[in-house]
This record gives structure tokens, C-alpha cells and sequence, in this order.
């Protein structure tokens, strides 16, 4: 999803312009962004940072988000992934309190391809925090534990930290990946979905040999 939304072409491209396992010669600047200057990392090399910018309104971020845990399963140890709910603007907060609620009760996992489902199948309003602590309860989440870590200093925190870090990869759109606080990369840019994962690939053996 951009900012104003991918265009329609896109959703095809995403799942079918490159093939599993074909690679072709990635470059900067087209496939793949440098950024001018470095993004914050959490994590020091020489461990490679790649972080998933995603929303749960995006119905493109659904899609990928099984690819993107295959790939996650066999990205290896010293590879390190974060997902961030972005805040393109006010609209955005519900659902990335949403998020952030239930990573930090240690709950997300339990519950994440659920809400995409529960959100974009079932047209469940998600981004109402009534509706959202009710359909947790029926999940098992404690829903008077997850309403105040909703509202929580916490939280809020989170939310102007990822808007800063959405802000500096120059995140266009959802799904993104930032990759070691040095590149960008999206499906647009990257000729959809397998693409994306084989930037990522090439980026992360780039940091690797440190060149």
C-alpha cells in the first residue's frame, strides 16, 4: 500500500514478476535504495537489521506476509528481523496501538495472521479499540491487560519512534523493508513480492563481506 495506495498493476506484479530462485543484476538506485544518510539500528553488526514496514489495513501486506516468514525461517542466525507498524498519518494510530499493544504483553505471535485475517476477510474494525479488546478476549488475551497497554506511555512512545524510522528509510509504501539502516527496498521497486526477498538476499551478503 502506498501513501495514496499501489496502483492495481502492482498486486499481479507482486506475486509473479520474478520467479522463485531466478536472479537478475539488482541496481542501486532502481531495485533498491542507499540511503544519504543511516537509519538507527537495534542491532550492531555484525548482525544484519532487516526491518518489515507493514500495515495490518494493507491488503498487500496479507499476501506477502507467508512468504515473508518462509523467508524469514531461512534467513540465518545473524540475520535480524523487525516488524514496524507505520503511521502514515492520524488514520494509521488504531491499528499501530494495536500492534504495539500486543508486542509488548508478548502476545503478538499468537495473534497476527489472525488480525490481518479478522481485519481484511472477516471486515472486523480492528482499528476500534473496543471491537479490537473484544475480539482478543475471544483470542485468550486479556482484554483489561491489553486496553491498558493500548493507552500506555509505552505505546505512544512507539508510535513516534517508528514515524521517525519510517522517515528515515523514506518508507513509500507497505510492505518495505529496510535493510541495515543502509537501504530500501519495496515490491514497486523491486519487481513485486520474490523480488523484494532477493534484494534483500543480495543486501544481506553484501553487509556480510562488509563491502
Amino acid at each position: 500500500m502506498k501513501r495514496r495506495e499501489f496502483s492495481m498493476g502492482l498486486v499481479a506484479a507482486a506475486g509473479a514478476s520474478v520467479a522463485p530462485g531466478l536472479a537478475w543484476a539488482q541496481t542501486a538506485g532502481k531495485d533498491y535504495l542507499v540511503l544519504s544518510k543511516k537509519a538507527p539500528v537495534s542491532t550492531p553488526a555484525p548482525k544484519v537489521e532487516v526491518v518489515e514496514f507493514f500495515s495490518y489495513g494493507c491488503v498487500h501486506c496479507m499476501h506477502f506476509e507467508p512468504q515473508f516468514e518462509s523467508w524469514i525461517s531461512k534467513a540465518g542466525p545473524d540475520v535480524v528481523v523487525r516488524r514496524e507498524h507505520v503511521g502514515f498519518n492520524a488514520a494509521f494510530e488504531p491499528l499501530q496501538r494495536l500492534f504495539y499493544a500486543l508486542e509488548a504483553m508478548g502476545q503478538l505471535n499468537k495473534v497476527h495472521n489472525k488480525i490481518f485475517a479478522a481485519l481484511q476477510t472477516d471486515k472486523i474494525r480492528m482499528d476500534q479499540q473496543d471491537v479490537a479488546a473484544d475480539w482478543l478476549a475471544k483470542q485468550g488475551v486479556d482484554k483489561a491487560k491489553f486496553l491498558a497497554a493500548y493507552k500506555s506511555f509505552g505505546v505512544s512512545t512507539k508510535l513516534k519512534q517508528v514515524v521517525a524510522l519510517q522517515t528515515a528509510y523514506a518508507v513509500e509504501g507497505t510492505p518495505a523493508f529496510g535493510i541495515a539502516g543502509k537501504y530500501y527496498t519495496d515490491p514497486s521497486r523491486a519487481k513485486g513480492f520474490p523480488g523484494m526477498l532477493q534484494v534483500a538476499d543480495t543486501l544481506i551478503a553484501k553487509e556480510r563481506t562488509g563491502k
